[in-house]
């Protein structure tokens, strides 16, 4: 799953350059925001999110949809007061003008879309692709995001044209689970009461506080919307009502999805299967061959990593060029026009992240990640009050800010039940990001104090 700061360039604007044409009405956004929302989260962790929460994991789902809409209206905020094409970095840059604040923020929202699209390649290799062939897991793995990366190399249309097809298949794939779930409760199969019951080793509250810190992975990629600012008709009328249905609509189809699957499958199976959805066929619709689902699936779960290499390897481009990281990461191709370092680099990076981690692990950092990401956000737009605009636009209520940053920071601790494991990989990342910037910095001195000389 791709974020807003994932193309922000965290610059001010030049003047000199032509205005993007305006071409996305508010169907086509909110296909968008739908589109990068739905994804591997659904596909992979709702068995997991059940092991951690028990039968009731459409509440984590739930608490998830919350906290996403209470950060989705500093975003809706934020894009109707500056709509541009912008995102987490540009934003943080505007409220605290502190760039090395800002270069973390676009590193990790970066760093983000590579430990999804990690969790996508194990996913890939998981169960699904075992209707169709065993192979090693890690040779999948390397082999899946090798092929993204050429598919990157070769050119973003091709990449977005891609998108388009494989976002509907994903949308048919869900919105199957729960027309068959439908049927199969109706029939009498299946326990619904199961879905209300929680794991004997926790406290309700504690359980699906816990679930919704690995859950939201499921949730994010609502805020790349803003990213299409400058290419959408009447942006402060366009987006709040884009965004927010888009949320709206997949954070039901996910409680949707996890209720069933609660519903129809014991709780063992669905947590131990690294393909929970097919669990969900292999119950409700046993008359289906299962691998007809399993390759909406790895449909579904290419597109999610498509769509995050693409932005991944496009914002360490855009932070090259603006020298925030080395130069040599901005080179271009001369045939093909696209940023084959930055691909190289972050499909390395990706390959190494999937070779480590786990689903879970990949996805929960995911999610950590962003909620840092998104509390720094839900504190900008409240600073942000003190910097008025003459045009009108949505403004948040002040409640829904605060909740956000008391939310995602609290989801983002331990105290919300995450895997430390999960702190170590953000740490490793992070740390990389630190060690480009200060290489960067270095070459910089040094090239200053070269042309003193």
């Amino acid at each position: 799953m791709p974020d807003s700061a994932r193309s922000a360039s965290v610059t001010s604007d030049t003047g000199a350059e032509p205005e993007l044409r305006r071409a996305i009405g508010p169907k086509l956004l909110l296909f968008f925001v739908v589109g990068d929302i739905l994804g591997t989260g659904i596909y992979a962790l709702t068995g997991k999110v059940a092991g951690e929460v028990g039968g009731a994991a459409w509440m984590s789902f739930g608490l998830s949809f919350v906290v996403a809409m209470f950060t989705a209206t500093s975003y809706v905020e934020l894009v109707g007061k500056y709509p541009k094409a912008a995102g987490a970095a540009l934003y943080t840059q505007r409220a605290f003008g502190i760039h090395f604040l800002t270069f973390m923020v676009a590193f990790a929202v970066m760093c983000s879309g590579l430990t999804s699209a990690g969790a996508a390649a194990r996913t890939f290799g998981g169960d699904y692709l075992t209707e169709f062939v065993d192979v090693p897991t890690l040779l999948v793995v390397v082999a899946f995001l090798v092929v993204l990366a050429l598919v990157n190399f070769r050119g973003v249309s091709e990449s977005v044209r891609l998108n388009v097809v494989l976002t509907c298949v994903e949308v048919s794939g869900l919105l199957f689970i729960i027309v068959i779930g439908a049927i199969a409760v109706a029939r009498g199969i299946g326990d619904p009461g199961r879905s209300f019951e929680f794991n004997a080793d926790g406290n309700p509250f504690g359980l699906v506080v816990s679930g919704a810190a690995l859950a939201f992975f499921a949730l994010v990629g609502f805020e790349d919307s803003v990213n299409m600012a400058e290419e959408t008709h009447h942006p402060q009328r366009v987006f709040p009502r884009a965004l927010f249905l888009g949320i709206s609509i997949t954070g039901v189809i996910y409680m949707l999805v996890a209720f069933i699957a609660t519903t129809l499958v014991p709780l063992d199976t669905l947590s131990a299967s690294d393909g929970p959805l097919l669990e969900v066929v292999r119950v409700g619709a046993d008359w289906l061959p299962l691998a007809v689902f399993s390759l909406i699936a790895l449909f579904a779960v290419t597109n999610s990593a498509l769509i995050n290499m693409l932005m991944a390897s496009r914002l360490v481009y855009g932070m090259s060029r603006e020298r925030i990281v080395p130069r040599a990461l901005g080179v271009v191709h001369r045939t093909r026009r696209t940023p084959w370092a930055a691909i190289v680099f972050t499909s390395v990076l990706a390959i190494g992240l999937a070779a480590w981690g786990g689903v879970s692990q990949l996805g929960g950092t995911t999610a950590l990640l962003l909620l840092c990401v998104f509390t720094l956000v839900n504190a900008a737009v409240l600073v942000l009050r003190k910097d008025p605009v003459e045009h009108r636009h949505y403004r948040a209520p002040t409640v829904f800010p605060v909740l956000g940053i008391v939310c995602c920071a609290y989801l983002a601790t331990p105290w919300s039940g995450r895997d430390p494991q999960e702190y170590a990989i953000a740490g490793v990342l992070l740390a990389i990001g630190l060690v480009l910037w200060f290489a960067t910095w270095a070459g910089r001195r040094w090239g200053s104090a070269s042309a003193r000389s």
